[in-house]
């Protein structure tokens, strides 16, 4: 695959466009699917700065297919192109059944999760849960594959564990079923999140494909992405947790947008709240925002009081909410910005 190149870097121009099956990236830098958070609202927020590909939060295949109310709002959209929706799932039929429902909702880009750690993912076999059963795991991307007509990709881990570094193969055999690019989480499922994440061991998936691949895990500066691309190989990056409370930074990374200033941090802060009640309703809002208004309180003002910090999160006034968090990101310790904003 031919990629522009930094001519001091000799590494993919993370400001450059990436085509992907018959889908082009506006960049190089993904948000990563985060169930919880990628929802809407953040998306949108993410987008709107300019990320190179937002994507849905992990969506259940056969919930979706059953018509589940919670399934159904995750993948709607709201202008955003390429739409990517990731599905999980542990058979065939409900993947395939899911996908056709995505892709008939506007989906232009269709990801398979098999990177999940979570109990409740891995407890039900789907997730990275998957990786220990390549076969199986491959009778659902050949499923998925050939159930749409969009381009279909898979996100996936290092392995199960150390003793299984599987990625490779699991990602020959994907591209093989037809799946138009790969994302690798630096990790394996039984290292959760702890620990560094092994840039490293992702070549180890570049030398087996010829399609795009995605390299995610602990890129949180520009210098991180640079460094990610460096040793694996990778086309593009993907940050998740480093974007909490931050939806513009997958931006700033791919030199899309300056970064904010704390006044205009703040502004963000606030939409983001409002456009939370606005999409879920107020009761379901004030809940699901918690933990985003917590995310930009730790960035901008790590020191403020435990007391007041737990108002700011749990009061159910908004107009009390908005003004004491403007104030809190406003009047928080002097950071530097690209550090701690």
């Amino acid at each position: 695959m031919t990629c522009l190149k930094d001519e001091h870097l000799a590494l993919p121009t993370l400001s450059a466009p990436l085509a992907v099956g018959g889908q082009t990236l506006r960049n190089r830098v993904v948000l990563a699917p985060m169930s919880g958070v990628t929802d809407l609202p953040f998306r949108d927020l993410a987008w709107r700065f300019g990320a190179g590909l937002v994507v849905t939060e992990m969506v259940a295949s056969r919930e979706l297919a059953l018509n589940a109310r919670e399934s159904w709002s995750r993948i709607r959209n709201c202008g955003i192109r390429p739409h990517m929706v990731q599905l999980a799932g542990r058979e065939a039929h409900w993947m395939a059944e899911a996908a056709r429902i995505a892709e008939g909702e506007g989906a232009d880009i269709i990801d398979i999760n098999m990177g999940c750690p979570a109990k409740k993912v891995i407890g039900g076999y789907s997730g990275s849960a998957l990786m220990r059963d390549p076969d199986h795991a491959l009778g659902l991307i050949e499923a998925t594959v050939q159930a749409v007509k969009v381009p279909v990709t898979v996100k996936m881990r290092l392995g199960w564990d150390h003793d299984s570094l599987n990625a490779p193969h699991i990602a020959s055999r994907a591209e093989a079923a037809g799946v138009a690019m790969i994302t690798v989480h630096g990790r394996t499922r039984m290292q959760f999140y702890e620990g560094r994440a092994d840039w490293d061991a992702i070549r180890a998936v570049r030398d087996v494909l010829s399609i795009p691949l995605i390299a995610n895990g602990d890129v949180d500066t520009a210098e991180d992405a640079r460094e990610i691309l460096r040793r694996s190989g990778a086309d593009a990056v993907m940050i998740g947790r480093s974007a909490q409370g931050r939806p513009w930074h997958p931006a700033v990374l791919a030199g899309a947008c300056p970064h904010p200033g704390v006044e205009e941090c703040a502004s963000v802060a606030v939409e983001h709240y409002r456009m939370m009640l606005d999409f879920y309703g107020v009761e379901a809002g004030l809940r699901h925002a918690r933990k985003h208004v917590g995310w930009y309180l730790e960035r901008f003002a790590p020191g403020l009081a435990g007391a007041d910090k737990a108002a700011i999160m749990t009061a159910r006034d908004s107009a009390f909410v908005a003004d004491r968090l403007v104030a809190a990101i406003l009047n928080g310790p002097a950071v530097k910005l690209g550090e701690a904003a």
